[in-house]
């Protein structure tokens, strides 16, 4: 296999390979390492690479590998995004406000390493992951392998981008209105918005008020799988976090699933318009659905939206803690007078909140989540766009303010569909959907019902054995040129 096949192959694949000593984990790793060096200059997705510590672990898992250790990624590099720790590594947030180096890794990365995953490198983020844009004036722009003129999407931008072109097999992401599944869409990948609670968030428990999540980017439904599969679980230091389901989550992305209910929907809290060649993704999935056994019905969920306006019970949820969570975090970093403008003044917006209304918006979640939820008393998935247009080109909101930004977020490209699951905190899923006439990928979404991945899992590899999206490269990236 040549050296650029492996490198897409993704992190199950890569895994086997290690296991029959088809490859050492050495060689993957320099072959990785050379990928970065020689492209990632034109993609800026890492913020650091850490090549000498990588080499040294790839040689500790050769040998270990040798010995007959079996972890299930031993030898595999991956990426983190830059808003989570590693232990002696800077986790910048995105900004140039950070101070000293953490002491522990973040819980999900210990278990990552525990599984005999090697760290290559922290990707990029915008500040405090807050926009669908990777763009910053510390680390400055994150470009999509599909179109060097576009973003990749945001906040996991760096982590789509490596994966995307191939620098890495998986990069974590986190997800707190779209930052997995924009990412995702901009850059032909799959991925999963896991149920809240499913990955520990430690040390940053109940991020932006319940809105985050940690998971993964990846090219295959199977790699996503494989990860949240090591990386779930209960946590006693992250009191949010759910037991594991019964059965792995690798089981269900081998399995066909059962004939389904499936619901489409162009309903949005915030009635973002759709264009036609992602409104044309929804349909074609649909008919693809179809042709598999499934039942396709018309279904939108009750967002709440008031009679003459874009106002929603859930869109103004979503504001709430995303703006409450803007303080937080400038409160928290070690420098605030560093931030970027922009940063400061959402923060500034999300300080004229009440915690009074915070804390009542929390009581109320359970009834929101319960009157959105009552669209799958009548569907088992809802079928979604996205993002309801292209990816952005590179700089297109340089300079604008924080208001401008957010709005072009809730309406434009950004979080208009993906948003209110992370208000009730279910599982969806952004699954790649061809290409639209610019040759940037095109992507739906799948809503589960709460806590069910599987479903989603099942569904989505379903459609990837129709639509193997995976051997789709970038030109460039892609060994040819």
């Amino acid at each position: 296999m040549q050296p650029v096949d492996v490198a897409f192959a993704g992190i199950a694949a890569q895994a086997e390979m290690l296991r029959r000593k088809e490859i050492s984990a050495r060689e993957l790793v320099e072959s990785q390492l050379e990928r970065i060096t020689r492209l990632d200059p034109g993609l800026n997705c890492f913020r650091v690479v850490l090549a000498e510590r990588a080499l040294l672990e790839a040689a500790q898992a050769d040998g270990r590998i040798g010995a007959g250790d079996e972890r299930p990624l031993l030898g595999v590099p991956v990426g983190i995004k830059d808003g989570w720790d590693l232990a002696g590594e800077l986790t910048t947030h995105g900004t140039g406000a950070y101070g000293a180096p953490p002491t522990e890794d973040s819980e999900f990365v210990t278990r990552l390493r525990a599984a005999g995953a090697i760290v290559i490198g922290k990707t990029h983020q915008p500040e405090f992951a807050q926009w669908m844009f990777t763009e910053s004036s510390t680390w400055g722009v994150t470009r999509n392998p599909w179109d060097l003129q576009r973003t990749p999407g945001g906040s996991s931008g760096g982590s789509g981008a490596a994966v995307a072109a191939g620098l890495v097999g998986a990069a974590s992401a986190s997800d707190g209105a779209g930052s997995i599944r924009i990412p995702a869409a901009a850059c032909g990948l799959f991925g999963l918005k896991p149920q809240r609670g499913r990955v520990p968030l430690t040390p940053f428990v109940d991020h932006w008020h319940g809105l985050s999540v940690a998971g993964t980017l990846t090219r295959s439904v199977l790699d996503t799988a494989l990860w949240l599969d090591v990386v779930s679980g209960s946590s006693q230091r992250d009191p949010n976090t759910l037991p594991n389901p019964s059965e792995p989550f690798v089981a269900a992305a081998g399995r066909t699933p059962r004939p389904l209910r499936i619901a489409v929907s162009f309903a949005s809290p915030t009635l973002a318009p759709v264009g036609a060649e992602q409104r044309s993704a929804v349909t074609a999935t649909a008919e693809l659905l179809a042709s598999l056994g499934h039942t396709i019905l018309h279904e939108d969920p009750d967002f709440g939206v008031r009679a003459g306006g874009i106002y929603s019970d859930i869109g103004a949820s979503l504001s709430l803690r995303y703006l409450r969570g803007a303080v937080d975090d400038a409160a928290a970093i070690a420098h605030p007078r560093r931030l970027m403008r922009r940063t400061r003044r959402l923060a500034r917006l999300g300080s004229l909140i009440p915690t009074s209304l915070l804390e009542r918006d929390r009581t109320h979640e359970a009834d929101l989540t319960a009157r959105v939820n009552r669209v799958f008393d009548r569907c088992d998935l809802l079928l979604t766009p996205t993002v309801p247009v292209a990816p952005l080109a590179v700089g297109a909101l340089e300079g604008r303010g924080a208001l401008a930004c957010m709005l072009v977020g809730l309406r434009g490209f950004g979080a208009a569909f993906t948003g209110p699951w992370n208000v009730t905190g279910q599982p969806a899923a952004a699954v790649p959907a061809g290409f639209d006439a610019a040759g940037l990928p095109l992507s739906v979404q799948l809503v589960g019902r709460p806590a069910d991945e599987i479903t989603l899992i099942e569904v989505a590899a379903q459609i990837e054995a129709e639509r193997p999206w995976a051997l789709a490269r970038p030109p460039g990236f892609d060994g040819t040129g």
